[in-house]
Protein backbone atom coordinates (compact mmCIF):
# COMPACT_ATOMS: atom_id res chain seq x y z
CA UNK A 1 0.00 0.00 0.00
CA UNK A 2 0.91 3.58 -0.54
CA UNK A 3 1.96 5.62 2.28
CA UNK A 4 -1.02 8.34 3.47
CA UNK A 5 1.11 11.48 5.22
CA UNK A 6 -2.44 13.55 5.39
CA UNK A 7 -5.79 13.30 4.24
CA UNK A 8 -6.18 16.78 1.71
CA UNK A 9 -8.94 17.79 0.64
CA UNK A 10 -9.81 17.54 -3.38
CA UNK A 11 -8.73 21.38 -3.87
CA UNK A 12 -8.85 23.57 -7.13
CA UNK A 13 -5.71 25.46 -8.14
CA UNK A 14 -6.40 28.75 -9.91
CA UNK A 15 -3.96 29.72 -12.13
CA UNK A 16 -4.22 32.28 -15.48
CA UNK A 17 -6.21 29.74 -17.68
CA UNK A 18 -8.63 29.05 -15.02
CA UNK A 19 -9.63 26.54 -12.25
CA UNK A 20 -7.79 23.34 -13.13
CA UNK A 21 -9.21 20.71 -10.91
CA UNK A 22 -7.04 18.77 -8.96
CA UNK A 23 -7.81 14.70 -8.60
CA UNK A 24 -5.85 12.37 -6.66
CA UNK A 25 18.16 8.55 -3.49
CA UNK A 26 47.74 9.46 -5.65
CA UNK A 27 48.46 5.94 -4.84
CA UNK A 28 51.96 5.17 -3.36
CA UNK A 29 51.90 2.70 -6.48
CA UNK A 30 53.34 3.26 -9.83
CA UNK A 31 50.06 2.08 -11.22
CA UNK A 32 46.75 4.28 -10.79
CA UNK A 33 44.44 2.59 -8.69
CA UNK A 34 41.83 2.84 -12.04
CA UNK A 35 44.16 1.34 -14.26
CA UNK A 36 44.55 -1.23 -11.60
CA UNK A 37 40.91 -1.90 -11.49
CA UNK A 38 40.50 -1.82 -15.21
CA UNK A 39 43.11 -4.01 -15.67
CA UNK A 40 41.94 -7.02 -13.58
CA UNK A 41 38.78 -6.97 -15.54
CA UNK A 42 36.34 -7.08 -13.41
CA UNK A 43 32.94 -6.97 -14.13
CA UNK A 44 29.54 -4.47 -12.83
CA UNK A 45 26.21 -5.58 -11.43
CA UNK A 46 23.30 -6.00 -12.11
CA UNK A 47 21.11 -7.04 -9.91
CA UNK A 48 18.59 -4.89 -8.14
CA UNK A 49 18.69 -4.08 -4.32
CA UNK A 50 16.42 -2.26 -2.48
CA UNK A 51 17.05 1.79 -2.46
CA UNK A 52 16.39 3.40 0.67
CA UNK A 53 13.46 5.38 0.55
CA UNK A 54 13.62 8.98 2.51
CA UNK A 55 10.55 10.57 3.04
CA UNK A 56 9.39 14.32 3.20
CA UNK A 57 6.47 16.07 4.02
CA UNK A 58 4.76 13.85 1.14
CA UNK A 59 5.22 10.06 1.24
CA UNK A 60 6.74 7.78 -1.19
CA UNK A 61 4.50 4.73 -2.53
CA UNK A 62 5.69 1.65 -1.23
CA UNK A 63 3.25 -0.17 -3.52
CA UNK A 64 4.63 -3.90 -5.03
CA UNK A 65 5.21 -2.27 -8.20
CA UNK A 66 7.50 0.80 -6.87
CA UNK A 67 9.59 -1.08 -4.77
CA UNK A 68 12.64 -2.51 -6.53
CA UNK A 69 13.20 -6.24 -5.87
CA UNK A 70 16.39 -7.49 -4.47
CA UNK A 71 17.91 -10.08 -6.67
CA UNK A 72 20.97 -12.26 -6.36
CA UNK A 73 23.74 -10.52 -8.23
CA UNK A 74 24.92 -11.92 -11.38
CA UNK A 75 27.95 -10.09 -13.10
CA UNK A 76 28.06 -8.73 -16.96
CA UNK A 77 30.00 -9.84 -20.15
CA UNK A 78 33.62 -8.30 -19.31
CA UNK A 79 34.55 -5.13 -20.96
CA UNK A 80 37.09 -5.38 -23.56
CA UNK A 81 38.50 -1.78 -23.34
CA UNK A 82 41.88 -0.91 -22.73
CA UNK A 83 42.77 0.67 -19.05
CA UNK A 84 43.49 4.11 -20.92
CA UNK A 85 39.95 4.06 -22.60
CA UNK A 86 37.90 3.15 -19.49
CA UNK A 87 39.76 5.48 -17.34
CA UNK A 88 40.17 8.96 -18.68
CA UNK A 89 37.31 10.45 -17.69
CA UNK A 90 37.14 9.09 -13.82
CA UNK A 91 39.39 11.71 -12.16
CA UNK A 92 41.24 10.00 -8.72
CA UNK A 93 41.45 12.60 -5.61
CA UNK A 94 44.53 12.33 -3.70
CA UNK A 95 44.30 15.77 -1.87
CA UNK A 96 41.63 17.90 -0.05
CA UNK A 97 42.51 20.94 -2.14
CA UNK A 98 42.20 18.69 -5.25
CA UNK A 99 39.06 18.08 -4.15
CA UNK A 100 37.45 20.92 -3.53
CA UNK A 101 38.67 22.52 -6.94
CA UNK A 102 37.27 19.58 -8.40
CA UNK A 103 33.81 20.89 -6.50
CA UNK A 104 34.70 24.40 -7.26
CA UNK A 105 35.18 23.72 -11.05
CA UNK A 106 32.58 21.82 -11.37
CA UNK A 107 29.98 24.33 -10.59
CA UNK A 108 26.44 23.44 -11.17
CA UNK A 109 27.20 20.13 -12.61
CA UNK A 110 26.78 16.78 -11.10
CA UNK A 111 29.30 15.47 -9.62
CA UNK A 112 29.38 11.58 -8.39
CA UNK A 113 31.78 10.94 -6.10
CA UNK A 114 33.13 6.98 -5.62
CA UNK A 115 34.65 6.40 -1.72
CA UNK A 116 36.60 2.98 -2.51
CA UNK A 117 38.91 1.34 -0.69
CA UNK A 118 41.81 -0.26 -2.33
CA UNK A 119 41.14 -3.98 -0.70
CA UNK A 120 37.40 -3.39 -1.04
CA UNK A 121 36.02 -6.37 -3.55
CA UNK A 122 32.85 -4.87 -3.40
CA UNK A 123 34.41 -1.26 -4.65
CA UNK A 124 36.42 -2.98 -7.63
CA UNK A 125 33.09 -4.59 -8.56
CA UNK A 126 30.98 -1.38 -9.47
CA UNK A 127 34.06 0.67 -10.62
CA UNK A 128 33.85 -0.46 -14.43
CA UNK A 129 30.30 0.74 -14.28
CA UNK A 130 31.00 4.20 -12.50
CA UNK A 131 33.68 4.44 -15.75
CA UNK A 132 31.07 3.53 -18.46
CA UNK A 133 28.83 6.18 -16.64
CA UNK A 134 31.57 8.88 -17.20
CA UNK A 135 31.88 7.98 -20.63
CA UNK A 136 28.37 8.24 -21.96
CA UNK A 137 27.43 11.04 -19.24
CA UNK A 138 29.74 13.77 -20.69
CA UNK A 139 28.04 16.41 -18.99
CA UNK A 140 28.75 15.32 -14.92
CA UNK A 141 31.83 15.20 -13.15
CA UNK A 142 33.29 11.81 -11.90
CA UNK A 143 35.52 11.27 -8.80
CA UNK A 144 37.45 8.47 -6.85
CA UNK A 145 38.93 8.87 -3.52
CA UNK A 146 40.14 5.78 -1.98
CA UNK A 147 39.84 6.34 1.55
CA UNK A 148 43.16 4.57 2.56
CA UNK A 149 45.28 6.02 -0.10
CA UNK A 150 47.04 8.76 2.12
CA UNK A 151 46.08 10.68 5.23
CA UNK A 152 44.23 13.71 2.95
CA UNK A 153 41.73 10.72 1.20
CA UNK A 154 41.10 9.67 5.19
CA UNK A 155 40.47 12.80 6.31
CA UNK A 156 38.02 13.25 3.25
CA UNK A 157 36.29 10.11 4.21
CA UNK A 158 36.16 11.27 7.71
CA UNK A 159 34.38 14.58 6.72
CA UNK A 160 31.90 12.96 4.75
CA UNK A 161 30.94 10.70 7.36
CA UNK A 162 32.42 7.62 5.28
CA UNK A 163 31.94 4.51 7.12
CA UNK A 164 31.75 1.53 4.46
CA UNK A 165 32.53 1.20 0.66
CA UNK A 166 31.79 1.71 -1.79
CA UNK A 167 29.95 5.00 -0.92
CA UNK A 168 28.78 7.29 -3.58
CA UNK A 169 27.56 10.87 -2.82
CA UNK A 170 26.40 13.60 -5.16
CA UNK A 171 26.93 16.98 -5.41
CA UNK A 172 25.68 19.99 -7.17
CA UNK A 173 27.22 23.84 -6.16
CA UNK A 174 29.44 22.27 -3.97
CA UNK A 175 26.63 21.22 -1.83
CA UNK A 176 25.73 17.36 -1.21
CA UNK A 177 22.41 16.76 -3.13
CA UNK A 178 22.28 12.79 -2.53
CA UNK A 179 24.04 9.41 -1.26
CA UNK A 180 24.10 5.97 -1.53
CA UNK A 181 25.64 2.88 -0.27
CA UNK A 182 25.70 -0.71 -1.57
CA UNK A 183 24.46 -0.44 -4.56
CA UNK A 184 24.52 -2.31 -8.14
CA UNK A 185 25.38 -0.70 -11.41
CA UNK A 186 21.87 -0.05 -12.56
CA UNK A 187 20.92 1.68 -9.39
CA UNK A 188 24.20 3.88 -9.62
CA UNK A 189 22.88 4.52 -13.15
CA UNK A 190 19.34 5.47 -12.30
CA UNK A 191 21.20 8.29 -9.51
CA UNK A 192 22.81 9.42 -12.53
CA UNK A 193 20.28 10.22 -14.61
CA UNK A 194 17.73 11.26 -11.91
CA UNK A 195 20.05 13.92 -10.47
CA UNK A 196 22.01 14.97 -13.74
CA UNK A 197 20.49 14.31 -17.14
CA UNK A 198 20.40 18.36 -18.33
CA UNK A 199 20.39 16.70 -22.15
CA UNK A 200 16.52 15.01 -21.72
CA UNK A 201 13.97 16.85 -23.05
CA UNK A 202 12.61 17.34 -19.67
CA UNK A 203 11.08 20.83 -18.61
CA UNK A 204 12.26 21.69 -14.65
CA UNK A 205 9.73 22.90 -12.38
CA UNK A 206 10.39 25.04 -9.94
CA UNK A 207 7.60 26.28 -8.66
CA UNK A 208 4.03 27.21 -9.48
CA UNK A 209 5.16 29.65 -12.00
CA UNK A 210 7.10 27.37 -13.89
CA UNK A 211 4.03 25.30 -13.83
CA UNK A 212 1.54 27.91 -14.65
CA UNK A 213 4.04 28.72 -18.10
CA UNK A 214 4.23 25.38 -19.31
CA UNK A 215 0.29 25.56 -18.67
CA UNK A 216 -0.48 28.63 -20.89
CA UNK A 217 2.36 27.47 -23.50
CA UNK A 218 0.36 24.08 -24.55
CA UNK A 219 -2.64 25.25 -23.32
CA UNK A 220 -3.75 25.07 -27.57
CA UNK A 221 -1.07 22.75 -29.12
CA UNK A 222 -3.43 19.86 -28.02
CA UNK A 223 0.07 17.96 -26.73
CA UNK A 224 -0.44 15.84 -23.38
CA UNK A 225 1.42 16.93 -20.62
CA UNK A 226 2.92 14.10 -18.48
CA UNK A 227 4.15 15.69 -15.07
CA UNK A 228 6.29 13.88 -12.81
CA UNK A 229 5.63 14.74 -9.35
CA UNK A 230 8.39 13.31 -7.00
CA UNK A 231 10.72 14.13 -3.53
CA UNK A 232 14.79 14.42 -4.28
CA UNK A 233 15.43 11.34 -2.19
CA UNK A 234 12.75 8.68 -2.96
CA UNK A 235 13.33 5.24 -4.06
CA UNK A 236 10.68 5.04 -6.49
CA UNK A 237 10.59 8.07 -7.89
CA UNK A 238 14.44 6.97 -9.24
CA UNK A 239 13.50 3.78 -10.51
CA UNK A 240 11.07 4.94 -13.14
CA UNK A 241 12.66 8.04 -13.56
CA UNK A 242 15.04 6.24 -16.94
CA UNK A 243 11.53 5.32 -18.78
CA UNK A 244 10.64 8.83 -18.19
CA UNK A 245 13.49 10.04 -19.89
CA UNK A 246 13.26 7.61 -22.83
CA UNK A 247 9.51 8.65 -22.98
CA UNK A 248 9.83 11.83 -23.21
CA UNK A 249 12.16 11.37 -26.51
CA UNK A 250 10.23 8.75 -28.05
CA UNK A 251 6.88 11.06 -27.83
CA UNK A 252 8.64 14.53 -28.02
CA UNK A 253 6.27 15.00 -31.34
CA UNK A 254 2.97 14.27 -29.60
CA UNK A 255 3.57 15.02 -25.76
CA UNK A 256 5.84 17.27 -23.04
CA UNK A 257 6.98 15.51 -20.39
CA UNK A 258 8.13 17.86 -17.16
CA UNK A 259 9.38 17.40 -13.75
CA UNK A 260 8.80 18.87 -10.01
CA UNK A 261 10.78 18.10 -6.96
CA UNK A 262 8.05 18.39 -4.20
CA UNK A 263 10.72 19.11 -1.39
CA UNK A 264 12.56 21.62 -3.67
CA UNK A 265 11.05 24.40 -1.69
CA UNK A 266 7.97 25.63 0.59
CA UNK A 267 6.17 27.11 -3.18
CA UNK A 268 6.86 23.10 -4.79
CA UNK A 269 5.47 22.02 -1.10
CA UNK A 270 2.39 24.45 -1.10
CA UNK A 271 1.98 23.23 -4.95
CA UNK A 272 1.58 20.17 -3.83
CA UNK A 273 -1.43 20.45 -1.67
CA UNK A 274 -2.98 22.63 -4.03
CA UNK A 275 -2.80 19.88 -6.53
CA UNK A 276 -3.84 17.05 -3.63
CA UNK A 277 -0.70 15.27 -4.29
CA UNK A 278 0.00 13.00 -0.80
CA UNK A 279 2.56 10.23 -2.31
CA UNK A 280 4.64 10.29 -5.13
CA UNK A 281 5.72 9.35 -7.71
CA UNK A 282 2.63 10.65 -8.89
CA UNK A 283 2.39 11.21 -13.00
CA UNK A 284 -0.31 13.92 -13.88
CA UNK A 285 -1.83 14.36 -17.04
CA UNK A 286 -3.06 17.79 -18.19
CA UNK A 287 -4.59 18.40 -22.25
CA UNK A 288 -5.54 22.28 -23.13
CA UNK A 289 -5.13 23.40 -19.72
CA UNK A 290 -7.32 20.16 -18.10
CA UNK A 291 -6.07 17.38 -15.15
CA UNK A 292 -7.35 14.65 -17.17
CA UNK A 293 -5.98 12.37 -14.68
CA UNK A 294 -3.14 10.49 -12.46
CA UNK A 295 -1.38 7.63 -11.97
CA UNK A 296 0.44 6.83 -8.48
CA UNK A 297 3.23 4.53 -9.01
CA UNK A 298 6.12 3.51 -10.47
CA UNK A 299 4.90 0.34 -12.69
CA UNK A 300 6.75 1.58 -16.13
CA UNK A 301 4.12 -0.44 -18.38
CA UNK A 302 1.71 0.98 -16.29
CA UNK A 303 2.67 4.61 -16.63
CA UNK A 304 3.25 3.72 -20.33
CA UNK A 305 -0.30 2.64 -20.22
CA UNK A 306 -1.60 5.55 -18.76
CA UNK A 307 0.08 8.01 -21.18
CA UNK A 308 -1.37 5.78 -24.46
CA UNK A 309 -4.59 6.14 -22.30
CA UNK A 310 -4.83 9.97 -22.01
CA UNK A 311 -3.69 10.22 -25.76
CA UNK A 312 -6.34 8.37 -27.36
CA UNK A 313 -4.84 4.81 -28.13
CA UNK A 314 -7.02 1.92 -26.63
CA UNK A 315 -4.90 -0.14 -24.32
CA UNK A 316 -6.12 -3.80 -23.46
Amino acid sequence: MATAVSKLPTLHLHSALGTIPSVESSSSSSVSTARFYARRNLTSLSSLIPAGLSRGSVGCCKRRSCVTVCAAATPAAESSKTSTDRDDRVVQISSVEQFEKALKDAKNRLVVVEYAGLKSVNSKKIYPAMVDLSRTTQTAVFLLIMGDENDDTKELCKRAGIEKVPHFTFYKNQEVIHEEEGIDAEQLENDVLYYGDPDAPIHQLHGREDFESLLRKHKTDDKLLVIDVGLKNCGPCVKVYPTFIKLSKRMADSAVFARLHGDESEDCQELLKLMGVVEVPTFLFVKAGKLLGRYVGSGRGSLIGEILRHQGVRVT
